[in-house]
């Protein structure tokens, strides 16, 4: 660059300098012109500013270059770094888990020995090891906890606190284990139960509630359902509901009979207790009563179910009244359902309802209710339409007399008449109704009912 910058300075020099042999007269000739001036200088200048300029270049790319190795270096450094951690991870889990299935492989084998003490030391160890951790109830099942386990429910040399821990152990196995419920059933824990119930043994409360829980957990599964149902857990689940003092057992009780009513075959089971009735008379309490409702919504599906329902006392008022529970839309929900169907199936039954006062709530419902209390209640008013309607009077014939017209015309008004008469007269029992319910939740005497001309009052 210095070579090129000096040749264009001295052919700059040398133009500006005058010929030595030309003459005076052609020194005109010789003078240096602008535009070679200016064209040396351009040459001169992009000759050393390219020749920088490369050189910038060159400069910039071995910056870059070194930038991108240093990045490369640091991204390989932190590559290596992240491998090594995974691989000492893998490694910390492998060993992890090894040592967590000898651990399992010991608890079983203590559950397989003769000596009781190290039995139910294995069976605490298990409640605790399940409880959590799924992949231990697969594996605790694979390696063939269950059938000790069942086998020591009903071992005579097991204490009750023994028992009640190889219960609990068989209880953590099931949850969410679909394959670990059908074993449980399939090894005889069910008929171990019952045949633990008949025994002494559930005058122990605490037993009591670990046999309820156990029947909830395995009924959940459908092939589980029609097994229990026939062993006669039933009458166990239904008594422990009705007589146990202990709120998350009742709890249980009503939710392992839920589980077990969605098979119909159990229905007929369940109609043979007294049941019904006594649920009917537990709507109210609001921590069941939804679930209640749930198994009676199960039970009305069968005709038979229907028929309990229905001869039960009181129980159209005490579902119509669950209908004004604003505060709870889902019992709504499900009350107008069970009596759908008890409209929908039976002509009595809708009588019955409109003597209970059901129209009111139904027009309300089909106001304020939710759309499917809405679409309901609809469904139960078409249905109760056949009631009043009576029978159907047909039109005139062509070809009869006048008189016979007007007589038949005369014949259809009073029958309107009478139809009239009784809509007003259901409209009253409705009124009265309504007053006896909103007397008895004030708690006000009961002989402030309003009187009959305070009910005409009302009607139109």
């Amino acid at each position: 660059m210095a070579k090129c910058h000096r040749n264009n300075v001295d052919n700059l020099i040398l133009h500006r300098l005058p010929s030595t042999t030309s003459s005076s007269s052609s020194t005109s000739g010789n003078t240096f012109s602008g535009s070679s001036f200016r064209r040396i200088i351009f040459d001169a200048i992009s000759c050393g500013g390219s020749s920088r300029y490369r050189q910038e270049l060159r400069e910039q790319d071995d910056s870059k270059s070194a930038t991108i190795g240093d990045d490369l270096v640091k991204k390989s450094e932190k590559l290596n770094d992240l491998l090594n951690l995974a691989k000492i991870k893998s490694n910390v889990e492998t060993k992890k888990k090894e040592e967590t299935l000898e651990v399992l492989k010991r608890v079983v084998k203590d559950l397989q020995e003769e000596d009781v003490g190290k039995k139910v030391a294995a069976a605490r160890e298990v409640r605790l090891l399940a409880k959590d951790d799924t992949e231990a109830r697969v594996t605790l099942a694979m390696l063939g906890a269950i059938p000790p386990l069942v086998s020591m429910i009903d071992d005579s040399q097991i204490e009750d606190s023994q028992i009640i821990a190889s219960l609990y152990a068989l209880l953590n196995l099931g949850i969410g284990n679909d394959a670990n419920k059908a074993a449980i059933v399939k090894a005889g824990a069910v008929h171990k139960m019952l045949k633990l119930i008949e025994s002494s043994k559930p005058s122990n409360q605490a037993i009591s509630e670990a046999i309820v829980a156990n029947f909830l957990g395995l009924s959940a599964l459908d092939l589980n359902k029609p097994i229990i149902g026939s062993s006669g857990a039933i009458v166990f689940l239904v008594k422990n509901f009705e007589e146990t003092s202990s709120s998350q057992a009742r709890e249980d009780a009503l939710r392992a009979l839920y589980n077990l009513s969605i098979d119909y075959q159990n229905v007929s089971l369940i109609l043979e207790t007294d049941l019904i009735p006594f649920l009917l008379n537990t709507l109210g309490d609001m921590e069941v009563s939804e679930r209640i409702l749930s198994i009676l919504t199960n039970v009305v599906l069968v005709p038979e179910g229907r028929k309990a329902v229905g001869a039960a006392a009181e129980s159209f008022p005490i579902l119509v009244d669950v209908l004004n529970w604003n505060d709870s839309q889902k019992c709504q929900e499900k009350a107008i359902y069970i009596l759908m169907l008890m409209a929908h199936k039976g002509y009595g039954d809708r009588k019955a309802m409109i003597e209970a006062g059901i129209e009111s709530s139904l027009l309300e419902l089909t106001l304020v209710g939710t759309p499917l209390a809405q679409k309901r209640a609809s469904r139960i008013l078409e249905c109760l339409r056949v009631v009043h309607k009576g029978k159907q009077v047909s039109a005139p014939i062509y070809g009869m007399s006048s008189s016979s017209i007007l007589g038949r015309e005369r014949d259809h008004e009073i029958k309107m008449s009478d139809e009239r008469k009784a809509v007003k007269h259901l409209v009253e029992q409705s009124l009265q109704s309504n007053m006896k319910r909103i007397v008895k939740r004030a708690n006000l005497p009961q002989d402030f009912v309003t009187s009959q001309h305070f009910s005409k009052s009302l009607t139109f």
